[in-house]
């Protein structure tokens, strides 16, 4: 239980090497230093910057959208904090038009929630997903909180919370135009929530869109899922689980680390990543910025992570990885069985990647076997070829493959 603690004394520990390797790297790389000069210089500041962004804290990336472009022009955007719970933000972005001189929102288009994954990375890995989105919807999106930055009096966060989080969301927001995006891991979640709304009556959201879940891994499994099987629940708990140090504000809370989720994402390629981090210092030898920066953007974001609280990450590599209790039929919220039978007047569409590693083609899919009080009609099926996992929700295929059949689906179901 005392890795969090070495792993914090050895982050402070190399915060002043961190620091002079960023000085070297700017000494010798900058143009107005007589250092820049001497030969051998540019490999000298290019192996600096790679040591200092190995060694870096990366903090939680900014989703810096501020516009968009639609019809040829700029609409100036702004990020809002809808609701605020402990353990997630509500945020809206809002967009603006000029209308004959007057700030005018888009009031027609249909509302979408995007459910951002809560497992590693931050929110803003979606923010490609938004800003698209953005184009011609009103987007809102779960902006998960770092367990360790949440007291310990705020009291634990389960996966029935978590169920609980989405619901209140969709009533605040409004089912009547709303359209949930659900990406990864909070397939399962969003579906018992609707289906649980759906059981009592309440209004639900006019679609569904599911990318990538793990809605039965059981489908297709894949080395993460392999790994959620073959080991016991307590082996997780006993080895992935540790308590925050007394330096954040959730001190004492059991938390799974960020760091430790991040070594497991490098050790799932890591020649991949070696071969990234070679390439980007042959870019700054070669004076390639764009290529470096490029580099820069993707592991800001790749390498911010946050931890997640215990008790919601052990309970879903129970109910959903090793007990595919949603599949099953046997999956009970807070005394309420998740019948996704009971959904109905809600449109479903299932996205997958054709060469996803981490949620295997079929495993979303299996969405539709589950959603029998939905009309044939509208269901829909997309698996999009050559794409992996951040494929379908980020980048050029999302933009012009994906994206695009999307929009229509929502469009063919928004209200008039």
């Amino acid at each position: 239980m005392l890795l969090y603690h070495l792993h914090e004394l050895g982050r402070a520990w190399m915060q002043p090497w961190n620091y002079w390797a960023e000085a070297n790297s700017r000494m010798f790389g900058a143009s107005g230093s007589w250092l820049s000069s001497l030969p051998g210089a540019s490999r000298l500041s290019a192996g600096y910057e790679l040591m200092y962004r190995i060694g870096k804290d990366y903090e939680k990336p900014e989703f810096g959208i501020h516009s968009i472009e639609k019809d040829g022009k700029s609409h100036p955007v702004v990020e809002r904090e809808v609701l605020k719970k402990p353990f997630c933000r509500l945020l809206r972005f809002k967009r603006f038009a000029d209308d004959a001189g007057n700030i005018a929102d888009f009031k027609d288009d249909p509302s979408v929630l995007v459910v951002a994954p809560l497992s590693g990375h931050h929110a803003t890995l979606l923010r490609d997903t938004v800003k698209t989105l953005l184009r011609d919807h009103k987007v809102y999106i779960t902006d998960w909180v770092d367990a360790r930055m949440v007291p310990l009096e705020e009291g634990a966060f389960h996966l029935d919370d978590y169920v609980a989080y989405i619901e209140e969301f969709i009533r605040t927001i409004g089912a009547d135009n709303l359209h949930v995006i659900s990406v990864c891991q909070p397939t399962v979640p969003t579906m018992a929530a609707v289906s649980l709304m759906a059981s009592r009556g309440e209004k639900t959201p006019r679609s569904l869109v599911m990318f990538g879940g793990p809605i039965d891994t059981r489908e297709n499994p894949t080395k993460v899922n392999d790994l959620a099987t073959h080991k016991p629940l307590w082996w997780f708990e006993a080895n992935l689980v540790h308590a925050v140090p007394p330096n954040y504000p959730g001190h004492n809370r059991r938390v799974y680390p960020g760091f430790l989720q991040h070594g497991g994402f490098m050790a799932m390629n890591p020649e991949r990543h070696f071969q990234s981090h070679w390439d980007f210092y042959q870019d700054l030898v070669k004076g390639d910025l764009e290529d470096a920066d490029s580099h820069r953007r993707f592991y800001d974001e790749y390498n911010a992570v946050l931890d997640m609280p215990a008790e919601y990450y052990l309970e879903t590599v129970d109910v959903v990885f090793q007990r595919h209790l949603l599949p099953k039929g046997e999956w009970v919220v807070r005394g309420e069985r998740v019948d996704p039978g009971a959904i109905h007047g809600t449109a479903i569409m299932t996205i997958e990647g054709e060469l996803d590693d981490i949620s295997g083609q079929g495993q979303t899919r299996a969405a539709h076997a589950l959603c029998t009080g939905i009309a044939q009609e509208d269901h829909r099926h997309l698996t999009v070829e050559g794409a992996g996992h951040y494929g379908i929700f980020s980048g050029r295929r999302w933009r012009t493959q994906v994206y695009p059949q999307v929009r229509d689906f929502i469009a063919q179901y928004a209200a008039s």
